[in-house]
């Protein structure tokens, strides 16, 4: 792939790298919002059986979203590194270094 096609590819990349980082962005808010109380939760554990149920909830659903969180914030990652590349890459080859 030559650096002029991988130049006019990323308006292509930005949309996809908006699309990575929306949902990396919703997974975190999400994990957010369940942990939000936890620490009451765990506090009032101990007096009420009913409250360890939910929080063993709570647990198992961050657990759940937890690989997700990963996949995505590495995708993002991997994703802004390559445009940051290709766009010093341009520069450089602009500039004449």
């Amino acid at each position: 792939m030559s650096l002029n096609s991988a130049v006019s590819a990323v308006p292509t990349l930005l949309v996809v790298w908006a699309s990575l980082v929306a949902c990396f962005v919703g997974l975190l808010t999400y994990r957010g919002q369940l942990t939000r109380y936890e620490d009451d939760q765990l506090f009032l554990a101990e007096n009420n059986p009913d409250g360890q149920r939910q929080q063993n909830d709570i647990v198992r659903r961050v657990n759940q979203v937890q690989p997700f969180v990963k996949l995505f914030g590495g995708a993002a990652g991997l994703m802004t590194a390559g445009i940051v590349g290709i766009w010093v890459a341009d520069a450089i080859r602009i500039l004449n270094f």
